[in-house]
C-alpha cells in the first residue's frame, strides 16, 4: 500500500496532504469545511495566526467527533501585512512567546508543527532571524511546541538559523510546483542536504493560476488519461499535480470548499496510485523550462529568479 505518511528527521510522522484553511470560502467556512475535510479521511489540517482559523480548526476536530490524536494539525507564527504599504511588520522578539501562546490557546492543543512563517516575522536585523529561531527552539525544548519549522525561508535565511541551531528545522513550506523548480534548486540542495522537508503550497498552480497551463498542459493531461486506464477511476490533472509532489517528497498543502473536491483530494491522499518514474522525471524537465510563481512576495527578494520566459 502506498504510504500515507512521510518520516520528519526528528522521527515524527507528518500526512503526505493537508488541507488547508487560508483562502476563499476555506478561510469563511473553516469550522465546517473542516469537518468535511476530516470526514472525508483527510488527517492534516494546515492554519495559521494570519489565517484567523486557529479556533475553527481545532472547532472542527471536535465536530468531526475525532480525538485530537487522530489529526495532525500545522499553525504558523505569522507577522501581519500592511495593506497600505504592502509591507511585513515584524513580530518583536519580546512578543513571540506571547504571539505563540496565543496560536496554542485558540487551537486548544498545541500543534503537531509549527512555522516560522516568512522571515520576515523577524525584525530586519543581524541576527534576529536566529534569535527567533532560539526562542522556537526554547518552546520545543519546554514542551510548549513539538516540530519547528519555517515557510517562505529563501537559502540566507535558512542558513542563518543553521548557524549554530540546536535543531534543524524540520520543513519549509513554499510554494513548490513544477514551474517554480528552476528558482528553488539551490533552496532544495541545501535542503535536502539537511534533511528538510518540502512543505508545497500552491502546488496546483500550473492548472489553476497559469494563464495558459503552460508546456505542462498536454503532459498532464496525457498522464491523467494513462492513470484513468490505468487503475479504472476519473483521474485529473490535479491528481497528477498531487502525485508528483508526493514523488518529490513533498507535503501538499491544497485547499478546496467545494465539498466534491475534497472528496477527490482525500482518495489521492488515500490511494495507492502512483506515477512511473519517467513521468515524475518528465514533468520536472517541462517545468524546468518556464519560470512562473503566483505568490512573489515571499520568494523574490534578494534571491535572483532564472532568466526564462513564464508561458
Amino acid at each position: 500500500m502506498s504510504p500515507t505518511s512521510f518520516t520528519l528527521h526528528d522521527g515524527t510522522s507528518i500526512p503526505w496532504l493537508a488541507w488547508g484553511n487560508a483562502t476563499g470560502t476555506t478561510k469563511e467556512r473553516a469550522l465546517d469545511d473542516g469537518k468535511i475535510a476530516l470526514d472525508a479521511g483527510i488527517r492534516h489540517i494546515d492554519t495559521a495566526q494570519n489565517y484567523q482559523t486557529e479556533v475553527q480548526t481545532g472547532q472542527s476536530i471536535q465536530k468531526a467527533g475525532l480525538e485530537k490524536s487522530a489529526v495532525y494539525v500545522t499553525s504558523k507564527c505569522m507577522s501581519l501585512k500592511s495593506t497600505v504599504t504592502h509591507s511585513w511588520a515584524p513580530v518583536p522578539l519580546e512578543d513571540v512567546r506571547a504571539s505563540i501562546q496565543g496560536s496554542l490557546d485558540k487551537l486548544g492543543f498545541v500543534p503537531d508543527l509549527y512555522l516560522i512563517h516568512n522571515p520576515f516575522v523577524a525584525p530586519r536585523g543581524e541576527g534576529n532571524l536566529k534569535k527567533l529561531w532560539k526562542i522556537f527552539e526554547e518552546l520545543k525544548d519546554e514542551g510548549k511546541l513539538k516540530s519547528i519549522g519555517v515557510s517562505n525561508f529563501r537559502p540566507q535565511d535558512i542558513e542563518a538559523i543553521l548557524d549554530g541551531a540546536r535543531y534543524k528545522p524540520v520543513v519549509n513550506q513554499i510554494e513548490f510546483h513544477p514551474y517554480t523548480l528552476a528558482h528553488l534548486e539551490p533552496l532544495l540542495e541545501l535542503q535536502a542536504k539537511h534533511g528538510i522537508l518540502i512543505e508545497s503550497y500552491g502546488g496546483l498552480t500550473p492548472i489553476l493560476r497559469h494563464p495558459t497551463g503552460g508546456p505542462l498542459k498536454q503532459v498532464l493531461e496525457r498522464i491523467a488519461l494513462r492513470l484513468t486506464h490505468k487503475y479504472g477511476e476519473g483521474i485529473d490533472q490535479a491528481a497528477v499535480l498531487l502525485l508528483w509532489l508526493k514523488a518529490q517528497r513533498a507535503v501538499a498543502v491544497t485547499a478546496s470548499g467545494n465539498p466534491e473536491r475534497i472528496g477527490k483530494l482525500a482518495k489521492v491522499y488515500q490511494s495507492e496510485w502512483e506515477l512511473d518514474p519517467e513521468e515524475v522525471e518528465e514533468i520536472s524537465r517541462v517545468g524546468k523550462t518556464i519560470h512562473y510563481r503566483h505568490y512573489r512576495i515571499h520568494m523574490e527578494e534578494d534571491f535572483p529568479i532564472p532568466d526564462l520566459p513564464q508561458q
